[in-house]
């Protein structure tokens, strides 16, 4: 997968990340793109890691789940240390 389709998918995988938790989520567009791209390579590490599945073609559709899966978990932790640093 080419560099550009690569940030393309993490900045889809990254909105629909944002879609799927509840709640307001800090950031805008580019910290989507940076955190979207950030999951969708943990969750191609992990996809390949567990269960043999990784981040093969674009329109793949493992790799649409791999990387909106990875998307969610990073989008989490964020979420995680900037409410904690909202309260303090």
């Amino acid at each position: 997968m080419g560099f550009i389709a690569f940030l393309i998918l993490g900045l889809i995988a990254g909105a629909i990340a944002k879609l799927i938790i509840p709640g307001d989520q800090p950031g805008g567009w580019l910290s989507t793109l940076v955190l979207g791209v950030i999951g969708a390579l943990l969750g191609g590490w992990i996809g390949s890691a567990l269960f043999g599945v990784g981040l093969q073609e674009f329109w793949s559709i493992q790799t649409w789940i791999v990387a909106i899966i990875g998307a969610v978990i990073v989008l989490l932790i964020w979420g995680f240390f900037t409410r904690s640093r909202r309260t303090v």
